[in-house]
């Protein structure tokens, strides 16, 4: 009997031989391919799907996993290296009786990718081509002069000033954020919500950070937080310092509701964060956007730099210069170089400007403030 099933077996045509789950993960794999041109050649399309439909999908994975309380996405690239000896055990057992048997195992483990692939297609790649955020907001980006770049750092320096009196400091050393991740959290989605009502293009959503817990060996890497796509989860590196969080949170928090491009995500996070009723939480969005701001200021004028800093107030003063000391211990990093690399590869295939589309936010920041002049 076992020789009949052999036998009928090899008669089937090599499709056939391929797991049922694999054979429609490369539909739906195909389906995405072309999902995913529609986007690229129109804008409209790609905001109408992203608003609607991909929004489900990314809702749906967001609840999946808010009630686990460690990082899904984390605990998968852990345990990754046992996942893989698992398979090639699994393979070694019941595909090797042929080349055949090894080539229907490669192909379905390959239909994985398609499955990842279809994933991401479905529920975060419209938000990388739609209408960009300054249309969305009726502001007109543009090349900034230095005097511009000036004139914002110091209005943010003074709300900078003025959330600062509310803040506890360290001795000439960081804020203290006087909330835990949870009430932190609980802040940005109450801060969201008030975001929602004054720009709808903000999916609505509650959802729950995850601290990663090799955020140590991640800050090596100089990712401050991720977005996982396929687990619908907004992870933060908890071992950078406390004024840095809320903002990064919201960063990721934005990539949840479906904004994609990095400087966008940016610039929403500030907007979200200045809308809270929680005064270490504006100033997280206050500080890190003047950050950017004079960073781009010192490239442009060291002496405007210099003017636009020395308005912080000593506190504030001492935190940035904490921050520059805290960061020397991963300043140079091999880790950080590959991660760079990889982020870089994968920011300019989905067609912007690569890593340096973070530091993008200034040309928003001075356009939305520019237009109240």
């Amino acid at each position: 009997m076992n020789k009949e099933v052999i036998t009928e077996e090899k008669r089937k045509g090599f499709i056939a031989s391929l797991p049922l789950i694999s054979k429609i993960f490369y539909a739906v794999g195909i389906v995405s391919i072309f999902l995913y041109f529609a986007y690229t050649v129109s804008e409209s399309f790609a905001d109408f799907f992203n608003r609607y439909i991909s929004s489900a999908f990314r809702a749906v994975l967001a609840y999946l996993t808010r009630f686990i309380p460690f990082s899904f996405a984390e605990m998968l690239l852990i345990f990754l290296p046992m996942i893989v000896i698992a398979i090639v055990i699994y393979a070694n057992k019941h595909y090797v009786e042929s080349w055949r048997d090894v080539a229907v195992f490669c192909v379905a483990l390959i239909s994985l990718l398609a499955f990842f692939f279809s994933l991401f297609t479905f529920a975060f790649a419209p938000g990388y081509h739609g209408k960009t955020l300054d249309k969305k907001l009726g502001i007109e980006r543009r090349e900034v002069s230095a005097k511009e770049l000036y004139d914002t750092a110091l209005l943010l320096a003074d709300r900078i000033n003025e959330d600062s009196e509310a803040i506890v400091y360290r001795t000439q050393s960081f804020s203290v954020m006087p909330h835990t991740l949870a009430e932190m959290n609980d802040k940005l989605i109450d801060a969201y919500d008030v975001a929602c009502e004054k720009y709808d293009f903000i999916q609505k959503l509650d959802s729950r950070l995850k601290p990663v817990m090799l955020s140590e060996a991640m800050s090596y890497t100089h990712i401050t937080g991720v977005y996982s796509f396929f687990t619908g989860e907004a992870n933060i590196n908890v071992a950078f310092p406390d004024y840095t969080l809320p903002f990064t949170a919201a960063h990721e928090l934005a990539h949840q509701r479906g904004i994609a491009r990095e400087d966008e995500a940016n610039f929403v996070a500030y907007l979200v964060c200045i809308e809270s009723d929680d005064a270490y939480i504006r100033y997280s969005g206050y500080l890190n956007l003047f950050e950017y701001v004079v960073n781009a200021l010192y490239r442009a004028d060291v002496e405007l730099y210099r003017e636009a800093v020395s308005t912080l107030s000593l506190p504030v003063r001492y935190e940035m210069s904490a921050y520059s000391d805290f960061f020397d211990k991963y300043r140079d990093s091999v880790a950080s170089e590959i991660s760079g690399a990889v982020n870089d590869t994968y920011l300019t295939i989905q067609g912007t400007p690569g890593t340096a589309s973070y530091g993008m936010v200034v040309d928003l920041a001075v356009a939305y403030y520019g237009r109240e002049k």
